[in-house]
């Protein structure tokens, strides 16, 4: 197994300052790593830094990157003889809410999903709820006026501001149900293989997230949780794990996952 992560802008020979950590901890724990250019991926110039072993399998980690980004990278990597472990598909199987909402929609809060050019407003004034959580199929707004509305009208500004500040919307609108979580309570677990970790080695496993294990056939992905005031557990994201923060674990405990 080898470690793929994205190269410093000035030095495409060493990984980008973010992610040395990660790097210096898979490589303690006896993985391979190597580094690749995001920016050049385009181009077709972009190389891995060392090349991987012929037949071996490659798992990539850094920023996310759009679909036709992440298909230049299985084309990179291919082209050395390796292979992603997660394919394009697997990728999309859990970056895109739309793909594994169907699959979990008892263990997550209720969604619809719009067209940028639906008549928005009255789309969640048919829906008459309390609150409505909004991103794209990817991200939410966490600048200027947040996700987080009570009333439709509101609805416009909302994707006006997502358009301003992230520069696009992928994919398409995402309404959320608001339920009432206790934020504090937000833990983010992955699942590697099938296999269900938490960030602490002793730490139990939520079943919810034993569920979405066996239910979601993506090799990598990440899981976060949260409580509801009635003690229920929910699932409020779910994402590929290559691209995924370790937020709430160390770069040691992450590396470990792969390990055995």
């Amino acid at each position: 197994m080898r470690f793929l992560f994205p190269s410093d802008y000035f030095n495409p020979k060493k990984a980008d300052a973010a992610y040395l950590e990660q790097v210096a901890c898979m490589q303690d724990a006896g993985f391979a790593t190597s580094v690749v250019s995001l920016e050049l991926l385009a181009s077709g110039s972009s190389k891995i830094i060392p090349v991987p072993y012929p037949d071996s399998k490659v798992v990539y980690r850094g920023w996310i990157i759009s679909p036709s980004d992440y298909e230049l990278l299985v084309g990179v990597v291919g082209s050395m003889g390796a292979s992603l472990l997660t394919s394009k598909a697997e990728y999309l199987a859990t970056h895109y809410l739309p793909n594994w909402y169907p699959l979990i929609a008892d263990l997550t809060p209720e969604t619809k999903f719009y067209s940028v050019d639906d008549d928005l407003e009255n789309e969640l004034n048919r829906l008459a709820w309390n609150g409505f959580f909004i991103k794209d199929y990817v991200k939410s707004l966490k600048t200027s006026v947040g996700s987080i509305i009570n009333k439709p009208s509101e609805i416009g500004t909302v994707v006006s501001e997502m358009q301003k500040f992230r520069g696009s919307i992928e994919g398409g609108i995402c309404v959320r149900r608001i339920e009432d979580f206790v934020p504090e309570t937000e833990r983010r677990y992955f699942v590697v293989s099938g296999k269900a970790f938490a960030a602490l080695p002793d730490e139990e496993v939520p079943e919810i997230v034993e569920e979405c294990a066996k239910r979601i056939g993506s090799q990598f992905f990440s899981v976060d949780v949260i409580e509801r005031r009635d003690g229920t557990k929910r699932i409020v994201e779910i994402g590929d794990g290559q691209v995924s923060d370790i937020v709430g674990w160390t770069a040691e405990r992450f590396a470990q996952l792969w390990v055995g």
